[in-house]
């Protein structure tokens, strides 16, 4: 029963997602970037009612938008995650945004998240890794049972998250993306950040960053 819907957002093409559950139109939306406006739209045309907002980690183009999306939807949906490692980023977020003539807002999340803890979405459970490397914070949503799993900015297709922040961490990137993500099967389906889905299973064999 599980719906989902793309809304590419931001000079950046970030992939804000929409998940919903087809019966209840019941969702959440992950990773609001900024073009709000966009959001609301899809939002209002599929009758989605909002329950949660839930952010990957603290970069402008993944969380910039969550703070003015809560304000507008009806109830003021929570904004969970990321892992509180990722605060100082969520704190500068309109300096960041400001850069790049984006009117990103600062955050605080109402729920942050660590691993093991588990998220709905859409009326299925997801378990919540913490998969450090492109940001001290990121978290990783997987549900086994659906065989899915919604990265950020860990892994893409054909290649790996940034790590050349001054908090970034290469190796732990490559340790969290070997050691959690890719013993979860081949056959997991992920959506990223950017640009198109893959399985674990195809990066494994072909993405050239996770070779020898």
């Amino acid at each position: 029963m599980l719906k989902a819907a793309i809304i590419p957002v931001t000079p950046f093409e970030q992939n804000c997602a929409l998940f919903w559950d087809e019966a209840t139109l019941q969702g959440v939306v992950v990773d609001p970037g900024g073009e709000v406006d966009r959001i609301l739209t899809a939002i209002a045309e599929l009758k989605i009612e909002v329950e949660s907002i839930l952010l990957t980690h603290g970069h402008m183009d993944h969380a910039g938008g969550a703070a003015e999306l809560k304000a507008a939807l009806p109830g003021a949906p929570p904004i969970i995650g990321p892992d509180r490692r990722d605060q100082f980023l969520l704190d500068g977020l309109a300096a960041q945004g400001a850069k790049y003539g984006l009117g990103s807002r600062d955050v605080t999340p109402d729920r942050w998240l660590a691993e093991g803890d588990t998220v709905r979405i859409a009326g299925e459970d997801f378990a919540v890794l913490h998969c450090p490397g492109h940001t001290p914070g990121h978290v990783v949503f997987v549900s086994e049972t659906l065989r899915l799993a919604v990265v950020g900015d860990v892994v893409f297709r054909g290649s790996i998250g940034r790590t050349d922040f001054p908090y970034g961490d290469h190796a732990a990137l490559l340790a969290a993306i070997h050691g959690k993500l890719l013993p979860l099967g081949d056959d997991i389906a992920f959506l990223c950040g950017h640009g198109p889905g893959s399985t674990l299973g195809h990066e494994r064999k072909r993405n050239p960053f996770l070779q020898g």
